[in-house]
């Protein structure tokens, strides 16, 4: 199983990223081979003049075929998601998730921005053709105790980051059960 982890903040450390960190660390104990991408990956310049033909962004592309699932986390600044981030989706192909189980994590500073992902970036992996996007997990500044080190959360977000990736875990298995298109099986018939 291969999973892509995405950090959208344009700093390092942040506390969206130590989000992310955390979830790569449960994987891969999980042995799930994880590959992870931050926006440093990208030369500004391929971001802000779209080129498509950047190596990295094929490097990425050539993963997220491979993938089974995509982890995406941003800070939510002016009430949506990174403009850098924003940027790099933009240059994906237009059916670059599908098929993928995809969670997506976010930072603000205050829960006022709760609705950011529902609102702002569920529609972009939506368009990228996700195959199913799970409820994200929305931690304001205060439940991200220590993003400098190890990370550290509140008790209150450490169990709901572990149910994400519960249920995220679970999504991954469920996606890859081969169901008969309408659930019909050949020569069962069904009342």
């Amino acid at each position: 199983m291969r999973v892509i982890t995405l950090a959208g903040s344009p700093r390092f450390p942040s506390r969206s990223s130590a989000l992310l960190e955390y979830a790569r660390e449960q994987l891969t104990s999980l042995d799930v081979e994880v590959f992870h991408w931050n926006l440093h990956n990208f030369a500004p310049e391929d971001l802000l003049y779209a080129r498509f033909d950047s190596p990295a962004l094929k490097t990425l592309n050539e993963q997220l075929k491979d993938a089974d699932g995509l982890i995406v986390a941003t800070p939510v600044y002016k009430a949506s998601f990174s403009g850098a981030l924003k940027t790099l989706l933009d240059l994906l192909p237009e059916r670059a998730l599908e098929g993928k189980i995809v969670l997506p994590l976010a930072t603000g500073g205050t829960v006022a921005h709760l609705l950011a992902v529902d609102y702002a970036l569920k529609p972009v992996l939506s368009a990228l053709k996700a195959q199913e996007i799970l409820h994200g997990v929305f931690a304001d500044d205060s439940q991200v105790i220590d993003y400098q080190h190890k990370p550290h959360f509140t008790p209150n977000l450490q169990t709901r980051l572990d149910s994400a990736l519960e249920t995220f875990w679970q999504a991954l298995h469920r996606r890859d059960v081969q169901v008969p298109a309408f659930g019909l099986q050949k020569g069962v018939a069904h009342v």
